[in-house]
């Protein structure tokens, strides 16, 4: 049975035809969280970029929800789907509300709806819209920034959230604080997400199962333990760095 996302021998080249990319084939079922990990330049986020169509592969195909990345409407795939990057990307000149809001607003929601969601997912960030809604990006820490990037990117509840490195400009403590909101927070609501990482140990607490690129082709696929018990010398070196 196909995953909800579905790499099918995919493949991305560059027009002087250097592959960042090649011949990848993974599923990743419903309501899963994968972790993507690899060194630099393995082709994390080449991955995640064709899932919703930033990218289209030069070879192969991706799938999502049963549906050729290149059949989507791009708009449509996008606003169903939840981003959230390093370093936020939240509109500085906009309050937290309106930034959380954005999409909805895109979608033609009534105000009211709009303010409710913004409300509801405050809270389930951890920002309750009365202490935060009304202040800008400036006025945040790093660690909130990246909550509000969270709660916007569920914004109209996608079905799918592809993360890249969300929490690695993060000090420590807060790191780590992020990490486990976001498992709990998919505990509970069971999205199916695609998750970068070069952190070893970040990938084996956010995610379901991981799956190693290296120069661009997979090398294994299996949850931690699994990983870990890999006698394969590719996957040991990685292991044995913790991460690179």
């Amino acid at each position: 049975m196909a995953g909800f996302v579905e790499f099918a021998g995919a493949g991305f080249r560059l027009p002087d035809g250097r592959p960042l990319l090649a011949d990848l084939s993974l599923s990743v079922a419903e309501g899963e969280t994968l972790a993507l990990i690899g060194r630099s330049g393995s082709g994390k986020t080449t991955a995640l970029k064709l899932v919703n169509a930033l990218l289209l592969p030069t070879e192969g195909r991706v799938q999502v929800d049963g549906k050729a990345t290149s059949a989507w409407d791009p708009i449509r795939l996008r606003r169903r789907t939840g981003w959230v990057i390093q370093d936020v990307g939240l509109f500085p000149h906009l309050t937290v509300r309106r930034n959380v809001g954005v999409v909805p607003e895109l979608e033609g929601w009534p105000e009211a709806r709009v303010a409710a969601r913004v409300d509801e997912l405050l809270a389930l960030v951890g920002l309750p819209a009365a202490g935060f809604a009304d202040r800008y990006p400036h006025q945040l820490s790093g660690g909130q920034r990246q909550r509000v990037g969270v709660a916007r990117a569920l914004a109209v509840d996608p079905p799918l959230v592809l993360l890249d490195e969300p929490f690695g400009a993060l000090d420590p403590i807060t790191r780590r604080e992020l990490q486990r909101e976001f498992r709990a927070l998919q505990a509970r609501l069971r999205k199916t997400a695609v998750f970068v990482t070069h952190d070893l140990r970040e990938a084996a607490l956010v995610a379901d199962r991981l799956a190693l690129l290296d120069g661009g082709r997979l090398l294994a696929t299996g949850t931690a333990a699994e990983l870990s018990a890999s006698a394969r010398p590719e996957v040991r070196d990685f292991l044995e760095a913790g991460a690179a």
